[in-house]
C-alpha cells in the first residue's frame, strides 16, 4: 500500500473513533443544565444533572450548591420525604453555611406539606411545629420567620382540633373521665388557642355528665367570660338548662 492511501485510511479510522466517543461535560456545564431543567420544571432531570455535579467533587462550593438545589428540586416535585432527608443532610454537613437557615425552614415545610388532615396521622403536624419552632428560635430575624409562624399557627390549630375531636368522641361514647383528661390537656397545652371555646363546651358537658356539676358550671362560665362571641354559647346554655 502506498503512503498516501495509508494516511487516508488512518485519518478515516481516527475520525470514526472521534465520532463514537461521547463528549463529557464539565461540572459547571452540568450545573447550568440543571438550572435550565429546573426552570422548565423538569425536576427529575435537574436532580440527575446536579447529582453528577455533586459526584464530580469539582469544587466544594459547587458541590454545596448542587446539594441544596437537589433538595429544592425534590421539594418542588412534591417528594417531601426525600427532600426532608436532603435538607437535613445539608444542615449536618454545612451547619454554618449561609443556606443552613433556609434548609431548616424548608425541612419544617417538608413536614408541613405532609399533613393530610385533622383526623389522620398527626406525626407530620408535630414534626412541623417542632421544626419550625426551632427555626424561629434559632433564626428570629430570618425573612422566613413570618411564614414559619403562620404555618406553626395553622399546624397548632390542627393539633387542637384533633385533641378536641378525640375528647368529643370520648364524650359521645360516655367515657367521661377520658374526655375530661383529653380536654383539660388541650387547655393546658394550648392555653391561647382561639378554639378553646369548643374544648370548654365539651369539657363542661363531660364534667356535668360525670356528676361533677359544679365543675361543669365552672367550665361554662369560663366559656361565656373568655369567649363572649362564641357560637357555642347557645348550646352551652341549653345544656345547662336541661342538666343543671
Amino acid at each position: 500500500m502506498s503512503i498516501k492511501p495509508a494516511i487516508a485510511l488512518l485519518m478515516l479510522f481516527s475520525l470514526a473513533g472521534c465520532a463514537s466517543t461521547p463528549q463529557v461535560k464539565s461540572a459547571v456545564e452540568y450545573f447550568k443544565d440543571g438550572e435550565n431543567a429546573y426552570s422548565d420544571r423538569n425536576y427529575d432531570e435537574a436532580v440527575t444533572l446536579w447529582k453528577k455535579v455533586k459526584e464530580s467533587y469539582f469544587t466544594p462550593e459547587l458541590t454545596t450548591q448542587a446539594e441544596i438545589k437537589i433538595a429544592d428540586a425534590l421539594y418542588e416535585k412534591d417528594s417531601y420525604i426525600e427532600a426532608a432527608a436532603a435538607y437535613e443532610e445539608f444542615r449536618k454537613l454545612h451547619p454554618n453555611h449561609e443556606k443552613a437557615s433556609y434548609a431548616l425552614f424548608r425541612l419544617g415545610m417538608c413536614h408541613f406539606k405532609q399533613i393530610t388532615g385533622v383526623d389522620t396521622d398527626q406525626t407530620p403536624v408535630r414534626n412541623a411545629v417542632t421544626t419550625l419552632t426551632l427555626f424561629i428560635k434559632t433564626y428570629p430575624g430570618s425573612d422566613y420567620a413570618k411564614e414559619a409562624q403562620a404555618r406553626i399557627d395553622e399546624a397548632t390549630g390542627m393539633q387542637v382540633r384533633y385533641e378536641v375531636n378525640v375528647g368529643r368522641f370520648y364524650l359521645r361514647t360516655e367515657k367521661y373521665q377520658a374526655a375530661i383528661n383529653r380536654l383539660e390537656g388541650v387547655l393546658t397545652r394550648f392555653p391561647a388557642s382561639p378554639q378553646n371555646d369548643e374544648a370548654l363546651l365539651y369539657l363542661g358537658k363531660a364534667y356535668m355528665l360525670s356528676g361533677n356539676k359544679a365543675k361543669g358550671r365552672e367550665m361554662f362560665n369560663r366559656l361565656s367570660t373568655e369567649y363572649a362571641a362564641s357560637s357555642y354559647l347557645d348550646e352551652a346554655k341549653k345544656f345547662m338548662e336541661k342538666n343543671y
